[in-house]
């Protein structure tokens, strides 16, 4: 591979089109102001490298990025590239990666608003994240270890699957298909709302008003702490290992738990079973 070091550019397209090329310790920042660095360029690998400039990844095939710095001023580092694997890296301007096919990312730190729309593949391991409407509309994720604090996260993701995850984020996983999370803590408002075919599994489900609307949802062995009105209108399996403020015309289904605050059935639809030890109260009646 052809070697640059040490070097900075600032100039439109500074390395366009290049194949084989290794980048280390360069800068990419000037009064130039140029954009699109590396566009359309194949197998190329760029370590220790400050980015400062926008669009510096586009249409790039085989690309290695380590141990490197992306500014707020870098706005939509990577998109539509494909065979992309980016460690130890932070990603701070909006929108650094859309679009693009089979990533990897890993001990990466994200601080981007709409990160990740219609990513087709990507594995994301010990990374950090803070974004609002991350990974839309993405599919086949596999998230290990991943820290997330946002808002509209995971909406109308497929094939997905999460492990030892923490995400604080409100609205997420709306219109999601698909989808495993296991071992993981999810907080916030309004979780998985019209979702599909989705199963959290020994996970703590923190939050208002979550898991409405939804088409099989399964729960195995989950905590739910301060969750009200949950299940309204939807298709569940769960079993629940905490007790739950109060559940709402779930429409289907079985939920097991120790204890329920309140049972409200004022929807004539609602023909959800619930099976527990004692019930604080129970509008009209229905339960178990």
């Amino acid at each position: 591979m052809k070697r640059i070091a040490n070097q900075t550019f600032d100039e439109e397209r500074a390395l366009y089109g290049q194949k084989g090329i290794f980048v280390t310790d360069c800068r990419f920042d000037g009064p130039a102001d140029g954009e699109s660095a590396f566009k359309e360029g194949t197998d190329i690998t760029a370590e220790h490298c400050y980015f400062n400039l926008r669009y510096p990844f586009w249409h790039d095939t085989n690309l290695v990025i380590h141990d490197g710095e992306m500014t707020e001023l870098c706005r939509a580092a990577l998109w539509y590239s494909r065979n992309v694997t980016i460690t130890d890296t932070n990603l701070h301007g909006i929108k650094a990666l859309r679009e693009c096919d089979n990533v990897t990312m890993r001990r990466c730190d994200i601080d981007s608003p709409e990160f990740g729309w219609s990513v087709r593949g990507i594995t994301m391991e010990d990374c950090t994240a803070r974004s609002e409407y991350f990974m839309m509309r993405s599919d086949h994720l596999q998230f290990t270890n991943v820290t997330l604090k946002g808002k509209y996260s995971f909406q109308y993701i497929q094939d997905a699957t999460f492990d030892h995850c923490s995400f604080d984020t409100k609205d997420a996983f709306w219109h999601a298909r698909h989808v495993v999370v296991r071992n993981s803590v999810v907080k916030g408002e309004y979780l998985a709302w019209y979702c599909e075919n989705v199963t959290f599994e020994n996970c703590r489900i923190i939050g208002t008003q979550p898991l409405c609307y939804c088409k099989g949802l399964q729960l195995i062995n989950c905590e739910m702490v301060d969750t009200d009105l949950a299940f309204e209108k939807s298709e569940v399996r769960a079993t629940i290992t905490t007790p739950v403020l109060s559940i709402k015309n779930p429409r289907s289904g079985r939920i097991e738990l120790p204890e329920v605050g309140q049972v409200i059935r004022d929807d004539p639809d609602s023909h959800g079973e619930i099976i527990c030890k004692r019930i604080g109260s129970c509008k009209t009646g229905g339960c178990a």
